[in-house]
């Protein structure tokens, strides 16, 4: 299983995605801004966020074949980026985290961002907290 937990920066993404690993032995997390400090990518233009978030898909789908149940904490903001990944795998759970008021990080907010249909799970963890966020994305399966 591949679990993306996508959405702006400050979201939640990486919070809860830390939780996930610490309390899930086979769980690993794949982190947007920890890809971009080992492949030095800080390009933010729509190809260069393309780029990262294709790379990022293929090393989850690797890894997905070896037997571990990845977390995706990236922004994910295109469309094409999400059909990129649906097409390598099936076995994909998105998660869409958004927020009330701002937070820190909000000028790296993607202005030109897809916002996802019904399809996906859409948690606010401004209203829920990082345990009921998890319930919901497991539980509520």
């Amino acid at each position: 299983m591949i679990t993306v937990l996508f959405g702006q920066p400050t979201s939640g993404k990486s919070t809860i995605a830390k939780y996930i690993t610490e309390n899930s032995f086979n769980f690993i997390n794949i982190d947007g801004d920890d890809l971009r400090k080992i492949f030095k990518n800080k390009d933010y233009s729509r190809e260069g966020r393309i780029k990262n978030l294709n790379r990022a898909s293929d090393i989850a789908v690797y890894l997905n074949s070896l037997s571990f149940d990845i977390t995706l904490s990236l922004v994910y903001p295109y469309q094409e980026a999400r059909d990129y990944l649906n097409s390598l795998c099936e076995d994909v759970k998105w998660v869409y985290l958004t927020y009330d008021g701002e937070r820190e990080r909000d000028s790296y907010h993607v202005k030109d961002f897809d916002i996802p249909g019904e399809e996906v799970l859409r948690l606010n963890t401004s209203e829920l907290s990082v345990e009921e966020c998890i319930d919901k994305i497991f539980l509520n399966a």
